[in-house]
């Protein structure tokens, strides 16, 4: 049901900046959660999910639930994040994972451990370290087929595949679901992948400059922000234990 209410959306844009698939809703979910940057805390993710089935039972119709990125790093449970969103959800429950600047570092990393190193050091090491592998091992020789061999053995290949397949952005009925932002007032189809995933400035202090209200992650705050046509959910939960969501149903509901 879920890929029957969405489409993918193409663009001329050139392909090395735009390797991610993008997504829109073709018809309206009555209700629509959103949670922020997860970073391996499995246990506030799973609490989360309570609290939004909870107050779901009040509201007619199917509802989707979107994540926005940022599965792994920093926090203790990245392996065991990704193996909890490839489980189902219950019943009427349909669910969107979008792409945050640290699993598309991850899978870069997979794909070239040398090129890529610096990703252990911005939170990789723990991920590493929740599939069992030794970051000091990888950091020793990352370009030896050794390493390769280690990596492949412990992050399951559906792993891979799963930060592979993971879309960019989310666009509904005057609402786009992404993980950082956009270039204010540049069209979507303008927006490239590393906009969509890493943009702060002149977002955060500008909106979006177009005629969405935009729900994102990526910059945290001890409390969800509120700006010009924007809403930012990252609390920070490795640091803070903190993770928000919001509801939307044609207005922002903050959860927590």
């Amino acid at each position: 049901m879920l890929q029957g209410l969405m489409r993918r959306l193409t663009s001329p844009a050139a392909e090395v900046a735009r390797r991610r698939t993008r997504l829109m809703l073709q018809e309206p979910y009555p209700t629509v959660y959103a949670i922020g940057d997860v970073h391996g805390c499995l246990t506030e993710l799973q609490a989360l999910e309570q609290t939004i089935f909870a107050d779901a039972r009040q509201r007619p119709g199917d509802k989707l639930i979107v994540m926005l990125g940022d599965y792994v790093d920093r926090g203790p449970k990245s392996a065991h994040v990704i193996d909890h969103l490839l489980e189902p959800l219950p019943a009427g429950f349909h669910r969107v994972c979008l792409c945050g600047n640290h699993d598309e570092f991850m899978l870069r990393f997979l794909e070239d451990p040398g090129r890529n190193i610096g990703w252990l050091g911005i939170g990789g090491d723990k991920t590493l370290l929740s599939y069992g592998i030794d970051p000091a091992s990888v950091l020793s020789d990352p370009r030896s087929s050794d390493t390769l061999s280690v990596l492949k053995a412990g992050i399951p290949e559906r792993h891979v595949e799963f930060l592979a397949s993971l879309p960019v952005m989310l666009e509904g009925p005057g609402v786009l679901f992404v993980h950082a932002g956009v270039r204010p007032e540049v069209p979507l189809s303008d927006q490239t992948d590393d906009d969509l995933m890493l943009i702060r400035e002149p977002f955060l202090s500008f909106g979006p400059g177009l005629p969405y209200v935009v729900v994102h992650g990526h910059s945290p705050e001890l409390e969800p922000s509120v700006g010009r046509l924007r809403v930012g959910i990252d609390t920070g939960a490795f640091k803070t234990g903190r993770l928000s969501a919001v509801r939307w149903d044609g207005q922002i509901t903050i959860m927590r």
